[in-house]
């Protein structure tokens, strides 16, 4: 009895074992100052797995999330310098040496869609080298665009331009001047403070897609939602190291290459149900949602693109010429030629 009791757990043993795991050719971290359920976490862990999968086993991921290693203000120089192989990178709140990344998210007024945001970053980023020059030491992944913000305010609504007036508002940096015009006082923060600003009464609104309402728990701290129109544009928002891009073989890099317009479908696909959700989220969680009459969508255009128009004169400060680039993104919503332009390989 005990032979054969030894025989059959010998048999069990043996038709356990299968090949050996493979064994990953290399494990890039990844980092992100978002959470693990964020949208754009979830779009970042499709990727990964859609990567590892194309690479048959080649390539592997460990992510870093909820800024672990990655900050919001410094990404971009933290990924250049190693903290993570791949991440979340931020140029819009960039502190320093993305002058013209930051400011170029303005140009994009009377764009349509996340599919054109991206459509006109590609073809500026193909024409103009000031792009590559401040994404020196980064391979670009993916280009992000944005659902449109409108203004999410805790006990004020906004239903004419006048009523900005007194208002702090976090905002981005494309829409601060315009709305210094309109009365507020914005400041510029990154979104992961925007809460605890808003629960503490140090700021007033934020200037935020309605996607935020749900994702980032805002209608907890704010009740009043006016969808303005801000336009936005689009901008490099995951990248890895030139060191880490070194360490892969031809083949892979030309995979991570091809993955770009995975990630970027994946990225607008998650932005777009966000918005559906939070607008949903929000209607049963005691959120006011109200238009702006259209007359005053109409003027706050007519400000934004004249400020924007402003924002790429003064470029020249730190010795960019941003007209041109102003005029180009222009022209190419104006016309709805961008997706005729640069093919997704030749952007930085």
């Amino acid at each position: 009895m005990r032979l054969k009791f030894l025989l059959a757990a010998a048999v069990l043993a043996l038709s356990g074992c299968g090949p050996a795991p493979t064994v990953a050719e290399h494990t890039l971290t990844y980092a992100s100052p978002y959470p693990p359920s964020h949208p754009f976490s979830r779009a970042d862990q499709e990727w990964m797995a859609g990567v590892e999968k194309a690479s048959k086993g080649r390539l592997a991921f460990r992510p870093y999330w909820s800024g672990a290693l990655l900050s919001n203000d410094m990404s971009m120089e933290e990924i250049r310098h190693g903290v993570a192989d791949i991440g979340l990178i931020t140029p819009i709140y960039a502190k320093g040496g993305a002058h013209l990344l930051r400011v170029q998210s303005g140009f994009y007024g009377g764009v349509r869609d996340i599919g054109e945001q991206i459509a006109v970053y590609d073809c500026l980023a193909s024409r103009f080298p000031g792009f590559g020059k401040e994404l020196e030491g980064l391979h670009v992944l993916a280009v992000q665009g944005g659902n449109f913000p409108g203004v999410l305010t805790r006990t004020r609504p906004i239903r004419h331009l006048e009523d900005f007036r007194g208002l702090r508002l976090r905002a981005q940096s494309d829409a601060v001047d315009v709305l210094k015009e309109l009365g507020a006082d914005p400041v510029n923060m990154p979104m992961s403070e925007v809460y605890s600003a808003l629960a503490k009464g140090v700021i007033d609104g934020v200037v935020a897609p309605a996607d935020t309402i749900k994702s980032l728990h805002f209608s907890e701290v704010a009740k009043h939602f006016t969808a303005i129109r801000f336009s936005r544009g689009a901008y490099p928002a995951r990248a890895i190291s030139e060191k880490a891009w070194r360490r892969l073989t031809p083949d892979l890099q030309r995979l991570l290459i091809a993955s770009r317009k995975d990630w970027e479908v994946a990225l607008n696909r998650e932005l777009l149900k966000a918005e559906a959700d939070g607008i949903a989220f929000g209607k049963t969680d005691g959120v006011d949602f109200a238009p702006l009459p259209a007359a005053e969508q109409a003027r706050f255009d007519r400000l934004y693109n004249a400020d924007a128009f402003g924002q790429a004169q003064r470029l020249s400060q730190v010795g960019i010429d941003g007209v041109p680039v102003f005029r180009a993104a222009q022209q190419l919503i104006t016309t709805g030629t961008a997706h005729q332009c640069a093919p997704t390989e030749d952007r930085p």
